[in-house]
């Protein structure tokens, strides 16, 4: 049987967090780096909204990160991501749900304004307000060095990425910020191995090519 393929950008952090569930999973998957303007076809026949991630795993087409990353630990999970989230699934849902939702809104208006004209933005104003949320998660990463308790999870890999994203806006300011446990919660994931090996550099796929086999471990 032929492996699930992900389609996936480096840099994306959406495609980041699916691919750190897929390599903590061991599941191994046919990764096709995707420059995004300019589409792969086969990208858009199977999910015409022309997003990534995106897997294809047989007859079943996945196109929302954190599905994805359900769909790979609910495999396998030897890290136990999804402990807190048996234990508490409401509150980890609506802490990945604000995440994708105020929080990404946030960062994406403090980082491209430009992308919004017709909404006066002050980027300034943005990150003040991106920051009152990162306020609220150092608390808890304060209580055990993550977001539920002492160990991991997927709320936390589901949400690093935006982090990382919002924190090399201006890294001089945020290092500034009053947020000393989110700040090496931050930084030990940046310089782990897991983040390491989900993050080399791909030749972008094209239509006809074989994609890579990932994670290389697997």
């Amino acid at each position: 049987m032929a492996d699930p393929v992900l389609y996936s950008f480096r840099r994306c952090p959406y495609a980041m967090r699916a691919r750190l569930a897929i390599a903590a999973a061991g599941i191994r998957v046919e990764l096709r780096e995707v420059v995004l303007r300019a589409k792969p076809a086969a990208l858009l026949a199977a999910s015409p909204k022309g997003t990534v991630p995106v897997l294809v795993a047989g007859d079943r087409v996945i196109e929302e990160s954190d599905e994805i990353m359900f769909w790979a630990l609910r495999q396998n999970d030897p890290d136990d991501w999804l402990y807190a989230w048996r234990e508490n699934r409401p509150a980890v849902e609506a802490l990945i749900v604000e995440n994708d939702g105020p929080f990404k809104r946030h960062l994406d208006r403090y980082k491209y304004p430009v992308r919004y004209p017709d909404e006066n933005i002050v980027p300034e104003d943005q990150r003040d307000a991106a920051l009152e949320i990162l306020k609220g998660w150092d608390r808890k990463i304060a209580r055990g060095g993550w977001l539920f308790g002492e160990e991991p999870g997927i709320a936390d890999y589901a949400v690093l990425p935006f982090v990382r994203q919002f924190a090399f806006v201006d890294r001089d300011w945020f290092d500034a910020q009053p947020i000393p446990a989110l700040h090496a919660w931050l930084d030990a994931f940046l310089a782990s191995d897991r983040f390491a090996a989900v993050m080399p550099k791909f030749d972008p796929w094209q239509d006809g090519d074989r994609g890579i086999a990932f994670p290389e471990a697997a």
